[in-house]
């Protein structure tokens, strides 16, 4: 993440001293470029592995302080959140071995920090985003205790003069608001690093953004958020969202997302990109730069160019330009940020193998892509890719429309092929890891589609939500640790956690959702009808800005009936009129024996869960029978030592059920 020693609310005089830094920064590598100061001729990889830490619940656990101390190795760094980390590689030519090199790296680190992490009794898993992810985890209290992140979070915040909304549609539809950058902390990726010359970088990152789609659309394992069914790679949609910084009157004007693909090709270097990210958005975070940066570039000396580095961290482009110093001299890289993190270390190497191989091949032969394709087929095919995955179709050179696996399966791999073979990477390494990917691409099982095709699996299993999710991040870890790739895995099963508790801990991991509701205005009549068509018991009421207002049941309707309600002579009754107002509520992370206790001593049947003044969902007394029963049940067996089951969901035909659903 860069310099950490940050202002945490910098003043307009740090933000201007700061302006003035960075300036100068865009000065000393203009003339770093102008007498050839930066590295040419050389070409070095790296790569960054972004995880999760999660609980023996499988839930995320926010120890990445404890853990870092636990590991006690400088390849590994915190993240924004507490329950993600992040491991370093070293720099390796490119060349031989390296990409053996590179999983054997990390496999060692990744290990060292298993074994570490056990007395915390915490796991590591690699995942695009962690699907047993709750808004409840994406509070400031879990954010790393870092000052670049809350001076970051303050800058956003004030910056968008409002709580962030995410809004993402795919097989299910996500829309929540939140009050600060959590969200961006639901993505982990495996970031890859490219070395390029100064006098061919603008050329190779148009060779980037053209196969960033079929790239991702091979390698999508991120279908999931906060329990809801979304994009193959919904981090795309995620990301650009979650720090979304633009007012309402810069959105009204249509202004660049922080997070952006870009709007063109490159025309003629990296300062192109590091003046037009410095042009379009002003600088967020502020520390004391005492670089001197023109002075050492004329004394022949490397400067570390802090203030552009630093502001480089804060604007999000899929891949980025970067600038560092390696052994005392400078040089650019190519940073691409469009792949999650896992299935395993072998596809993700799979992917890296990919991408440098269509690096070095499309370079040859697509030669200047600036005048073979259109920008904005290259932007679109990135979006149709992370939607879609290998389904996507694209637009591609030639004036083709082509199908995802169709481009990579007969096209793209034997190109990638053949450059790392002709490019000297040794041909073991090759066949291994483009095999993996040919595989995965011919079976069409990425990490994307195994978790959704396991999740139809477990629909008619009667797992909640939060249990299937549960049981997709327990097989990601349990298959992780058999180094097998994503296309061998067999689909989660529900019977694969038998520990069902952890799901009950609080009333949000089992709260009915899909409601039936209405409006105070509604007659008694069809409050009547909706209860007797969907077999429900309560009806919450809500006014049209989805605020809690009343609840309704059918109790209260049996005494209207006997009381003749239908028989005013001014009109039929309406909802307002009848309903109980101002019921007893309880919030998501309420704790369920909480609610069971609030339930008795206020004899009500059921508790409507609100957050932030807004109905999000019902658990009733028949939900908190089924959880007690079954506990009771779990201690008998215990004690008997007979195999446990999940608890009863209760069947359709057994009378009408407690929930305001079916």
């Amino acid at each position: 993440m860069g310099e950490q020693n940050v202002e945490t609310r910098a003043s307009e005089e740090q933000i201007q001293a700061f302006t003035v830094a960075l300036l100068e920064d865009i000065r000393a590598l203009e003339l770093m470029l102008e007498k050839g100061m930066i590295e040419t001729g050389v070409r070095r990889v790296g790569a960054e592995q972004e995880m999760f830490l999660v609980n023996h619940g499988f839930r995320p656990a926010p120890i990445a302080v404890e853990a870092l101390a636990a590991i006690d190795d400088p390849h590994f760094t915190t993240e924004l959140a507490r329950f993600n980390l992040e491991a370093n590689l070293p720099v390796y030519p490119f060349e031989g071995k390296f990409l053996s090199r590179m999983e054997n790296d990390l496999r060692a680190l990744l290990e060292k920090a298993f074994r570490s992490i056990e007395g915390l009794d915490a796991k590591l898993v690699l995942t695009g985003i962690l699907p047993t992810l709750g808004l409840g985890d994406l509070g400031l209290e879990n954010m790393t205790p870092n000052p670049r992140y809350f001076a970051l979070n303050d800058a956003m915040v004030r910056l968008r003069g409002g709580e962030f909304t995410t809004r993402i549609k795919g097989i299910d539809e996500l829309f929540c608001t939140h009050d600060n950058v959590m969200l961006e902390s639901c993505n982990t990726s495996f970031q890859l690093h490219l070395q390029v010359g100064p006098e061919e970088f603008a050329f190779l990152y148009n060779i980037a953004q053209l196969i960033t789609a079929p790239l991702l659309a091979a390698a999508v394992n991120s279908p999931v958020l906060l329990g809801k069914r979304l994009w193959n790679e919904t981090r795309v949609a995620l990301f650009q969202q979650s720090v979304d910084a633009r007012s309402e009157a810069h959105q009204k004007r249509g202004g660049r997302h922080r997070v952006s693909f870009g709007d063109n090709w490159l025309d003629n270097s990296a300062l192109e990109i590091f003046k037009e990210d410095i042009a379009r958005f002003r600088a967020v975070l502020a520390t004391d730069v005492d670089d001197q940066a023109v002075e050492r570039v004329m004394r022949g000396e490397s400067p570390d160019l802090m203030a552009l580095r630093l502001h480089n961290g804060t604007v999000y482009r899929w891949n980025r330009a970067c600038y560092g110093v390696y052994e005392g001299v400078a040089h650019l890289r190519i940073e691409n940020r469009v792949l999650p993190a896992g299935p395993t270390l072998k596809d993700e190497m799979a992917n890296a193998a990919f991408f440098y191989g269509l690096m070095a091949a499309c370079a040859d032969e697509y030669g200047d892509i600036r005048k073979r394709m259109n920008f904005d087929d290259a932007k679109a095919n990135f979006v149709a890719a992370a939607r879609l995955g290998l389904k996507a179709q694209f637009a591609w050179i030639g004036d083709r429309s082509v199908p995802a696996d169709e481009l990579i399966l007969d096209e793209l791999l034997p190109m990638a092929h053949s450059a790392l073979v002709d490019h000297g990477i040794d041909s073991a390494d090759v066949d291994s890891y483009l095999g993996v990917l040919h595989d995965r691409v011919e079976s069409g099982q990425t990490g994307a589609q195994w978790m959704l095709d396991s999740l139809a699996g477990m629909e008619d299993s009667g797992r909640t939500m939060d249990e299937r999710m549960r049981i997709l991040t327990a097989a990601t870890i349990e298959r992780q640790a058999t180094t097998e790739p994503v296309h061998t895995w067999k689909l989660a099963r529900a019977d694969e956690v038998p520990d069902w508790r952890p799901s009950y801990e609080r009333v949000g991991q089992f709260m009915t959702t899909d409601l039936f509701t209405l409006h105070p205005g509604d007659i008694v009549d069809l409050a009547a009808n909706v209860m007797d068509w969907e077999r429900i018991r309560h009806i919450p009421v809500e006014d049209d800005e989805g605020r809690l207002v009343g609840i309704i049941s059918d109790r209260l309707l049996l005494r209207l009936l006997a009381q003749g309600y239908g028989k005013r002579d001014h009109g039929p009754v309406v909802i307002r009129d009848v309903m109980k107002p101002d019921p007893v509520t309880v919030g998501p992370e309420t704790p369920t024996l909480d609610a069971m206790r609030l339930m008795q001593t206020r004899k009500v049947g059921c508790l409507p869960v609100v957050d932030k003044d807004r109905l999000v969902g019902l658990i009733t007394e028949r939900d908190l029978i089924d959880v007690s029963a079954q506990l009771l049940e779990e201690q008998l067996r215990d004690a008997l030592e007979v195999p446990s089951r999940k608890p009863d969901s209760g069947k359709p035909d057994a009378g009408p059920s407690e929930a305001g659903t079916a």
